[in-house]
């Protein structure tokens, strides 16, 4: 505030009447204009003084400083103050003593600016109690007129709660605190959160200290996550997990609480500090368990959805809180190791069977491949031996074929039952996984549910014909198709494969015989038991020219007595060995 100066003294014998017809005795116009002007502030420009509100509206603040005229100031400056009044103390700014119109111009924002930087210190410093208008939104929180200065308003800063609506907050006046200060930058940080923390600790403690397990509270849900739901029990919060929202599965808790929602809840657990709080939301109501049917048993038929499903097996809800799983071997009478997922799949309305059921221990086992025949129980009748059918082939083994006639029903092709006639390395030879293949039943055994089964058996034994066709010392065309170390694989006709040893395979230009070579082959050895047939090229042109040369030989030697001479050959298991001793043999018996 300026100094005032000390008042004029009233004129004694001053005429009153004289003055208000406008003539004043012995009082010159100087005189009056300069009592006038001394009962005034004195007021210099660029200045801050004090000011008394005259009066408010919504536009402007009219505020005397004790100067001729009052000075008007725009109501947006004390948007920081919503509560002014008339008859209020405020510092204003003088900008001009007066303008062109004589008007005294003020400014109560430049007055607060002059002085700002010294109050945030201040107000830091002793923690004061502050009032900011909130102007507008901004990256991270809000910001705050605080004394004419922008201050920031971090959103976490706002409320104890998390905020979703800053909007709400943009134009309100509200009480802060300063929390931080940066000198360089001339940064303001405030909260209003602070404001409140100090109350909200009492709280806690008093609220912390009263906690006890299996307590029932009112809380308010605070917030929603995938894992759980953060409930506020009046400045202390708890945690409703996920799993403790409902006695079903609940794969979003917003299907079961909503934000701001008042709900009871149970205090399950607390660390030693009671700085985290387990709390329940289903163990208010009783377990659905205790619920379930009397006089549902095992056997009985129940409907429910899949809500869970992995590779071993799909758990079937069939009340809330009550579930069943499906394991993935009783969902087909097929002994295949397969994946649920084949089967069902999640959101499923299923019919099963139950086969398990223990109430004390809250567990059930259901079966759907009960819902269907068990193929194996009448298999004699559908799949009798001797009966034919077309199977589909599941798998190799090296000593057979794994072949799938129904859904549960399987049965092995041995390998030696897949050709007659051709020589069967591996299965993968013959047909291959997922094709369609002609099964004859064989043999049946119902307690290892397993089909013994023949492929050739559809066909009559080619080899009763080939023991009258192969005879031994026959000779017939055949086809190198294959050189071993032993020997060769020889094809015949009928798609019959006979087999030449290294020695057999001389050619009689004394060269060896190539794969892919046609040449005729002497049948030296036929085993129709193990569908064998020994072949041989070299004997074709070797047993004539034998036979020749013991032909001339006989009719050169001269006789002598009449025993003929028996040359000292050596034993030989060939044809033509065999027929050339009979001939000395029956010589020998007629010359005796």
């Amino acid at each position: 505030m300026s100094n005032l100066t000390k008042n004029v003294q009233p004129l004694e014998d001053f005429n009153w009447e004289e003055f208000e017809n406008g003539t004043v005795a012995n009082v010159s116009k100087e005189e009056l204009d300069k009592a006038y002007d001394e009962t005034l502030n004195k007021v210099s420009e660029h200045q801050v003084v004090d000011g008394t509100v005259i009066s408010v509206d919504k536009k402007e603040v009219v505020v005397n400083i004790g100067y001729k005229s009052d000075g008007i100031i725009p109501a947006s400056e004390f948007r920081y103050n919503p509560d002014l009044k008339a008859g209020d103390t405020v510092e204003v700014y003088v900008e001009n003593a007066e303008d062109k119109k004589g008007q005294l111009v003020l400014s109560h924002k430049k007055a607060r600016m002059s002085k700002s930087w010294d109050r945030v210190n201040a107000a830091l410093e002793s923690e004061e109690v502050i009032q900011g208008y909130i102007k507008c939104r901004t990256k991270g929180g809000m910001i705050v007129d605080v004394f004419g200065i922008e201050a920031f308003l971090p959103g976490s800063q706002i409320d104890v709660h998390p905020i979703r609506d800053y909007d709400q907050f943009v134009g309100k006046t509200m009480e802060f605190k300063i929390v931080k200060i940066n000198q360089e930058f001339r940064n303001v940080v405030v909260s209003h959160k602070a404001l409140i923390e100090a109350e909200l600790e009492a709280q806690k403690k008093e609220i912390i200290g009263k906690l006890e397990k299996g307590q029932i509270l009112e809380g308010v849900v605070k917030n929603i996550t995938s894992y759980g739901v953060f409930v506020d029990l009046g400045g202390v919060d708890g945690l409703i997990h996920i799993t403790d929202l409902s006695w079903g599965r609940v794969d979003d808790p917003h299907k079961v609480v909503e934000l701001d929602q008042k709900i009871n809840v149970v205090i399950l657990d607390f660390d030693d500090e009671k700085r985290r709080i387990a709390l329940g939301l289903k163990q208010l109501t009783p377990h659905p368990w205790d619920a379930l049917d009397a006089n549902l048993k095992v056997g009985d038929h129940v409907k429910g959805k899949v809500v869970v499903i992995a590779d071993y097996g799909a758990f079937v809800e069939i009340q809330p809180g009550v579930e069943g799983l499906i394991h993935v071997s009783e969902m087909s009478w097929s002994q295949h190791l397969r994946s649920a997922q084949e089967f069902l799949k999640v959101g499923d309305e299923v019919e099963a069977v139950i086969l398990t059921l223990d109430r004390d221990e809250r567990k059930m086992s259901l079966g759907i491949k009960q819902l269907k025949e068990d193929p194996w129980e009448a298999i004699e009748v559908k799949y009798p031996v001797g009966s034919k059918h077309t199977a589909k082939v599941r798998n190799f083994t090296n000593f057979g074929v794994f072949v799938e006639l129904e859904e549960g029903v399987d049965g092995l092709i041995h390998i030696s039952d897949l050709s007659w006639t051709k020589k069967v390395k591996h299965p993968s030879e013959f047909t291959q996984v997922g094709a369609q293949i002609d099964v004859i039943v064989l043999d049946i055994d119902k307690e290892n549910r397993r089909l013994s089964l023949g492929h050739k058996q559809l066909e009559e034994n080619p080899w009763d014909v080939f023991e009258e066709k192969y005879t031994v010392g026959s000779i017939h065309e055949g086809t190198i198709t294959e050189l071993l170390e032993k020997g060769a694989v020889v094809k015949l006709d009928e798609n019959v494969e006979g087999f030449a040893t290294p020695k057999h395979l001389q050619k009689e230009d004394g060269s060896q015989a190539v794969q892919g070579e046609v040449l005729p082959f002497k049948v030296i050895e036929f085993n129709k038991d193990s569908k064998r047939i020994i072949l041989s090229h070299s004997r074709t042109f070797e047993d004539p020219a034998r036979e020749e040369k013991r032909a001339a030989a006989k009719k050169t030697r001269a006789p002598k007595n009449d025993t003929p001479k028996i040359e000292n050959v050596a034993a030989s298991t060939t044809l033509g060995d065999i027929d050339v001793l009979a001939q000395l043999k029956a010589q020998m018996e007629k010359g005796e």
